[in-house]
């Protein structure tokens, strides 16, 4: 396994490009959601549709803040969220105004984590914030878990990140923050 070179890093996430890197259970295509340009890029490589929205992971709560209100949810419908991160838990939050409609897939909140994983706790520390976060693979493919998949479906067109996955776990359970109502368990 090559050793995690943060600069090159870094470099590729200012610059839009498309990156894969391990989670908890299987290897994610992100970018920086700031970078509207590199969100369209994630969701042409994965042909995955606009209304579909994209999650955003974090290596803390401070680095979501400027993307979901969190004030509109109830201390009972925080808690329950904070309850489970870090960890392999995402969970529908309302959105500020001002968050992309391309990473909410056009509705008033947005999917969010904060990780438990040290490959992304590592990412988004060195850039300060949340990545863009959705299974490496082409929309309806196995999600990749190692980094042969990740080239065997996007060749050297995307910014490789290695690491370990768990092979045993599965994708993060989503959870809507106001209703309760599990949409992947």
């Amino acid at each position: 396994m090559r050793e995690l070179n943060l600069s090159e890093f870094c470099d590729a996430f200012h610059s839009g490009q498309v990156i894969a890197y391990p989670t908890e259970a299987v290897f994610g295509l992100g970018c920086d959601p700031d970078n509207l340009e590199a969100v369209q890029r994630v969701l042409d490589t994965k042909t995955r549709p606009q209304d579909k929205g994209v999650i955003l992971i974090a290596s803390h709560f401070s680095q979501l803040e400027a993307y979901v209100d969190k004030t509109k949810l109830t201390a009972e419908q925080w808690q329950a969220a904070c309850d489970t991160w870090p960890g392999p838990f995402t969970w529908i939050i309302p959105k500020r105004p001002e968050t992309s409609m391309l990473l909410s897939g056009g509705r008033d909140s947005l999917a969010v984590r904060v990780s438990a994983h040290p490959t992304v706790k590592t990412l988004c520390d060195a850039v300060g914030k949340p990545m863009v976060s959705t299974s490496a693979n082409p929309s309806g493919e196995v999600p990749a878990r190692d980094l042969a998949q990740i080239t065997e479906y996007f060749g050297d067109s995307i910014y490789k990140v290695d690491g370990e996955v768990d092979c045993t776990a599965r994708p993060s359970k989503i959870t809507d923050a106001l209703t309760g109502v599990v949409l992947r368990d």
